[in-house]
């Protein structure tokens, strides 16, 4: 059953309620043995696999990559995330270009 959010707190509220607590699972867990997330087979990351960031970025270019993302079917923020992705393995593969080339001078 669908819980709705009432305001007022009256009847139909205790009732929706109700319905959630006509099963007691509370029985099937055994609070002596906790199980840790390895015991069921999961591991948590130990660093966050995206984080959040603020970019202030010229309103031209931002309509550009919007433009872009609207042409390709890209949402603009999955598209700024491949050209930044694309640009570091160019930049890296350079760079690696670079030091191979001042071991051989």
């Amino acid at each position: 059953m669908k819980r709705t959010s009432n305001k007022t707190g009256g009847q139909n509220s205790r009732r929706v309620i109700a319905d959630y607590d006509a099963v007691d699972t509370s029985g099937m867990i055994d609070r002596s043995k906790r199980l840790k997330y390895e015991d069921i087979g999961l591991k948590l990351p130990e660093v966050p696999p995206t984080q959040v960031i603020s970019i202030r970025l010229p309103s031209m270019l931002l309509n550009n990559l919007r433009a872009i993302s609207s042409e390709t079917d890209i949402p603009y923020q999955a598209l700024i995330k491949l050209f930044l992705s694309d640009s570091v393995a160019k930049f890296k593969k350079n760079s690696a270009r670079k030091d191979a080339m001042r071991v051989r001078a």
